[in-house]
């Protein structure tokens, strides 16, 4: 509130005193089941307690034409049958400490404001009980909204926060609002039944892509990595991190998901802030941006205790001005995937490709900090694999006439992609392993060799006892580590074990392929989200939530699963 890349104002779950928070309960004991709205990501809740039950409808609401100039989290409170007796709080935080709330008078009652955001309340039949006329004993009044009402049979009340930062704010009529929940619902359908997938995870497939689309960032077309910061991955703490930004790879995923099931104005949006990125940054392009396109600004430590004190939490991801090899991949492979879609690439969009894999030529010998961003360098093979795909990915959008490269770039991309072959071949494979490792000359095994399973960069056979490797060695259940040793400090990593299933169609072994994933499905949340990581213990999510890799991986997995069973079918 008011976008996912601002300071959070209500952040009670990683500041409990000070971060602030949106509350809405029965006063008495209930119970509690909640789903979300068939084919939308509007969130109904219903309350039971010993005197009546009642439905909440949550939805950011949308306009006529998409996404509204502000934000506007309205809470629809309807009755069912007889009286259940509530109490709310708006209570913004302060931002992980950046400055502390106002609250200010206005023509138009109280604003509060929290640094540059500005929150204002609208409801009606939801007993407000804080001053909120003009000369109520501004600017010392409460800095909260608060109230109480009680349902009964067919009475319906709102509660709506509205939120802009550093603009002016629209204060809207509550009865407009109301409508807007309706409007909502419809949009978010309408947008569902472009979604073209009917295989036999049909539900945890579309819950995914919803929960891809409330990650889109519309003003860009940028795509958060995840929806929320500061969660911890690790119990003992020490890895809170902030994932509110854009990785061009996380975007290169979703660009081929949404494309896979039909979806057309996202991924072209997606493409086109990544070219504007090629263009703003050149070549070294960054692993991941702010939301607006900006380049971080490192890391920030905050006074927030984390969820259940477990600490610190960060603002900002210690990734950025890393280098990747395997981004090179994720560009060209967003270019291709987008060609081979029906898509058309325009004259600078080709120089920008033929100078980014000539780039990739230069750069590969480098040490990099791999997929998995760590801090020491090394040659990690799954970063060789993914130059050596983007060098064939450049080849074929030669062979397709949609770049120009001269004779000579298209020589030194052959050769280079030959070296890497050679590389892969001595270097990569471990024949005390059985297996390509993670780095040469080293014992572990890295999960993030299961992406590239279906490269034809070397021997099958090689590929397919790596994977036995990984699926023996990093699974443990139906889910998967990150790579040898790392489950000594972290969960597993959900989208690791969707990779397992692709692997595992890749090998033939549908039937292995069919219960993973059945049993992945199975670990979603109530309604049907996944964080970055899971204890295998326990089942509990660890990390941010939702996690996109996670839902793009499970797209991904069905997707491979349906392909292989309609070939087999046919």
């Amino acid at each position: 509130m008011p976008a996912l890349h601002t300071p959070p104002v209500f952040a009670g779950i990683v500041d409990e005193r000070d971060g602030g928070r949106l509350e809405l309960r029965p006063v008495d004991a209930f119970e509690s089941t909640r789903e979300y709205v068939e084919g939308t990501n509007v969130l109904r809740t219903t309350f039971t307690t010993a005197t009546g039950t009642a439905t909440v409808t949550d939805a950011l609401v949308t306009g006529v034409a998409g996404r509204l100039p502000w934000t506007e989290l309205a809470r629809r409170i309807d009755g069912v049958d007889g009286e259940v007796a509530f109490e709310w709080a708006v209570i913004p935080g302060n931002t992980f400490g950046t400055e502390p709330v106002q609250r200010l008078d206005t023509l138009h009652g109280p604003i509060l404001r929290a640094a540059s955001i500005d929150l204002v309340l609208v409801g009606f039949e939801h007993g407000r009980t804080d001053p909120h006329e003009p000369g109520d004993g501004f600017p010392d009044g409460p800095l909260e909204f608060r109230g109480a009402f009680t349902t009964s049979p067919g009475s319906r009340h709102l509660i709506a926060v509205c939120g802009t930062d550093d603009e002016p704010i629209h204060v809207p009529d509550p009865r407009i609002v109301d409508r807007g929940i309706d409007r909502t619902i419809a949009n978010w359908q309408r947008w569902s039944e472009e979604f073209d997938y009917e295989g036999p995870w049909r539900e945890a497939v579309q819950r995914s892509a919803l929960a891809l689309k409330l990650l889109i960032f519309s003003p860009t077309g940028a795509i958060a990595a995840a929806a929320t910061t500061g969660l911890p991955e690790d119990l003992r703490g020490g890895k809170n991190w902030d994932y509110r930004f854009a990785w061009v790879r996380d975007l290169a995923y979703t660009v081929g998901a949404l494309t896979r099931y039909g979806l057309r104005e996202e991924p072209h949006a997606a493409v086109s802030w990544v070219l504007k990125m090629l263009k703003e940054y050149g070549n070294d392009l960054q692993i991941f941006f702010a939301l607006d396109g900006s380049l971080p600004d490192g890391v920030h430590g905050t006074k927030s205790e984390g969820w259940r004190g477990i600490g610190p939490v960060h603002a900002g991801n210690p990734a950025a001005g890393q280098l990747q090899l395997g981004v090179f991949a994720d560009v060209i492979g967003i270019m291709l995937h987008y060609v081979e879609s029906g898509n058309i690439l325009d004259e600078r969009t080709s120089e920008l490709i033929v100078a980014y894999a000539d780039h990739a030529c230069r750069t590969w010998p480098k040490k990099d900090s791999g997929m998995w961003e760590l801090p020491k360098k090394r040659h990690y093979v799954t970063s060789k694999i993914g130059c050596w795909k983007a060098l064939t990915d450049a080849l074929r959008l030669y062979e397709l006439g949609e770049i120009k490269p001269t004779d000579e770039d298209v020589e030194m991309w052959r050769k280079n992609k030959g070296l890497l072959e050679e590389w892969l071949a001595t270097k990569g494979w471990s024949e005390k392993r059985g297996a390509y490792t993670m780095w040469p000359g080293s014992k572990d095994l890295d999960a993030s060799f299961l992406l590239h399973v279906a490269e034809d960069f070397g021997d099958p056979a090689r590929t397919r006892r790596t994977v036995e490797r990984i699926r023996d060695e990093l699974a443990v259940g139906e889910q998967v580590y990150r790579y040898t040793g790392v489950d000594r400090e972290e969960g597993a990593f959900v989208a690791c074990g969707f990779w397992l299933v692709q692997a595992q169609v890749w090998l033939g072994e549908l039937e292995a392929a069919e219960a993973r994933m059945d049993a992945l499905v199975a670990a979603a949340n109530d309604v049907g989200l996944y964080a970055e990581m899971i204890s295998t213990e326990t089942g509990d999510f660890l990390g941010n939530l939702p996690q996109g890799l996670s839902h793009l991986a499970l797209v991904d997995a069905a997707s491979a699963y349906d392909n292989a069973t309609r070939r087999g079918e046919e």
